[in-house]
């Protein structure tokens, strides 16, 4: 008897459509070898090499495409080519063949290895695109693809800019199209174990979704992120070790506006909130201010002066400053009066790991364009909070102002609240206040005290310093002290205006030649260190901890010498100072000497006071937030 499967059709056609959606049966990527022309040696090794490759492919990469390959070598390809992936045909240039014929007759391990390396790179190249192209592919298209890999989200207009992630490149060529860099990181995810520790973010991405490497050893990294950050001395660097897990919080750090133009929505900073050595992680670590750093985007200024049309396009390189907490707080409040609000971020522990690594990405890679409005600080931080924490990819927070991305932060539950009260505000650590307010309520108690001739510190502090000497020779023990405070404002006054005045001349090419030499030299050495991916040193991405004493090495080689020139060019500028400014910082220096004298003969020559500045004491000046010059 003969028993026959009868089903009926509409079973039959759901059986069929199950059968093409599960796709063929044991599915695999093959690579024949084309034999035409090669020698038997040539075959073998080209069979080993592609065998090497397949061997190295994650499984689920190597299993769920079923391509048939070949592999052809090929003597026409230009000069510039290695290979090229067209159809199912995979063609490589026979110069990546005859280094392996070589390097095995003659027996060398050195050089075996090598020629290798860039033969497997060179077939992993091609078979990428092979792969991304295939119907189960198309991971260059993706949009978190292209966020880590530096085609970031423009935020006037839909679409995405030019990749401007250019320095520490493991290979330039990656930055010609998103399919171009998916070829060559993976080149590098599957031949180098130290890709984890380089591009962390991306080496997490290829795990997701392309699957582990087999059989690579697993690269330890450091436990720190590397950050090179202004050194106390003009002109110097120094290398940071940031420890995530020393990290409490990030905070939204945003500066006040004021009045000038550009500064009138404020300036978007991010704070990192870093416990003291030994101190567990918690609130008490919102107090130790020491260790807190900043993150803040700035145009670096090479220029003469800020222009308005070439900040519109572009012309000012953007670069992420790593910077102290007191020199930030003491630029804003201080100097430019202008107050501090700093918003904790609702962020995991593992969401602060994944920005801190970003943001070294950002530091050692990139180097992009500084417009007012399209890429300020404000669209600048905003892209790297949604690339660090992918979580944020999906909220609306994309904003063209400082004040404007605060409020979305809000909305998006992505901000933590802070104290309503403006003093505990101040008490906790949530808000720096501008010394403005201060100054205001110095300034009455000198008015309730003597007449002065003016109505208000402004208008105190642009008087002649000679003519506020007479005031102070008639003022009391209280008005000396606050005269002094007064008198010292007005000198931070006179340091902007001075350093404004000598980068419009120096930058200029006005001066003693020799002086705009030296100046020259001096920018050239502060762009290198604010753009430390213009370090000569070795390695790609992040430096691993072998190559971060080569940096440290670099940044501070020469720094006495350094210091040395500093300090000369600072009292040689001096000099280039109009003749009535000279006169006023000489006169605010007077004025601050004879006060420190009256106040020292008061209270005895052990009180404390704050050191009189030199009449050269000009810092670099060599930094703009986009919304007014700015000091460290």
């Amino acid at each position: 008897m003969t028993w026959r499967c009868r089903l009926p059709p509409s079973r039959w056609l759901a059986v069929l459509l199950a059968l093409l959606m599960a796709g063929p049966l044991h599915a695999a990527v093959k690579v024949d070898v084309a034999a035409d022309g090669l020698a038997p040696a040539e075959q073998r090794l080209s069979q080993q090499l592609v065998a090497r490759v397949l061997d190295q492919l994650p499984a689920n990469l190597h299993d769920q495409h079923a391509l048939q390959l070949r592999l052809q070598w090929r003597d026409d390809l230009p000069a510039h080519v290695q290979g090229r992936a067209r159809g199912n045909a995979l063609s490589l240039d026979r110069r990546v063949l005859s280094p392996l014929v070589a390097a095995e007759d003659a027996a060398d391990s050195t050089s075996s290895n090598a020629a290798w390396q860039l033969a497997q790179a060179a077939l992993i190249h091609e078979l990428a695109h092979a792969l991304d192209r295939a119907p189960q592919g198309g991971w260059s298209r993706q949009s978190r693809f292209l966020d880590l890999a530096g085609w970031q989200q423009r935020a006037l207009w839909p679409g995405r800019g030019r990749n401007h992630f250019e320095l520490r490149s493991p290979d330039r060529y990656e930055l010609h199209s998103p399919a171009e860099f998916f070829a060559v990181n993976l080149e590098h995810y599957l031949l180098d174990s130290d890709y984890r520790c380089r591009r962390p973010a991306l080496h997490a991405w290829f795990v997701q979704h392309i699957g582990a490497v087999p059989g690579q050893a697993v690269a330890t990294c450091a436990s720190t992120l590397p950050f090179m950050q202004a050194g106390e001395q003009d002109g110097l660097a120094e290398l940071l070790e940031l420890d995530p897990a020393r990290i409490y919080e990030v905070d939204y750090l945003l500066a006040e506006g004021n009045a000038q133009p550009m500064s009138r929505w404020g300036h978007s900073m991010l704070r990192l909130v870093i416990c003291a050595p030994g101190r567990t992680p918690g609130p008490a670590c919102r107090m130790d201010l020491q260790h807190h750093r900043v993150l803040s985007f700035r145009a670096f200024v090479g220029d003469v002066q800020i222009s308005n049309w070439r900040g519109l396009t572009g012309s000012y390189p953007s670069r992420l400053f790593v910077l102290p907490l007191h020199r930030v707080v003491e630029e804003y409040t201080r100097v430019e009066l202008r107050g501090l609000s700093s918003t904790p971020l609702a962020l995991s522990q593992q969401e602060i790991g994944q920005l801190l690594a970003q943001a070294a990405r950002l530091h050692w890679s990139y180097d992009g364009r500084y417009y007012f409005v399209s890429n300020n600080c404000a669209v600048e931080t905003w892209k790297l909070l949604y690339e660090g924490v992918p979580r944020l990819d999906a909220a609306s927070l994309s904003s063209i102002t400082p004040t404007g991305l605060l409020r979305r932060l809000r909305r998006q539950e992505v901000a933590a609240a802070v104290p309503a009260d403006r003093q505990q505000a101040i008490r906790s650590g949530y808000y720096f206040e501008s010394a403005a307010s201060h100054y205001a309520l110095v300034f009455d108690v000198a008015r309730k005290a003597l007449p002065l001739p003016a109505k208000d510190v402004e208008h105190w502090l642009r008087l002649p310093a000679a003519q506020r000497r007479p005031w102070m020779e008639q003022a009391n023990d209280e008005v000396l002290a606050a005269m002094l405070l007064l008198e010292q404002a007005a000198w931070r006054r006179q340091e902007l205006l001075a350093r404004d005045v000598l980068k419009r001349r120096l930058l200029g090419g006005k001066g003693v030649a020799s002086e705009v030499e030296q100046f020259n030299a001096l920018m050239a050495r502060a762009d290198v260190l604010l753009a430390p991916g213009n370090l000569p040193a070795p390695g790609y991405g992040i430096p691993t901890a072998r190559e971060r004493a080569v940096l440290q090495a670099d940044a501070t080689a020469g720094a006495a010498q350094v210091e040395v020139q500093w300090r000369a060019l600072r009292l040689q500028a001096v000099s280039l100072l109009p003749a009535r400014q000279q006169l006023q910082m000489a006169g605010v220096q007077d004025n601050l000497v004879f006060l420190r004298q009256r106040l020292r003969m008061r209270y005895g020559e052990d009180s404390i006071l704050p050191a009189p500045p030199a009449a050269a004491d000009l810092g670099e000046g060599i930094e703009h937030d986009g919304h007014g010059f700015t000091t460290h």
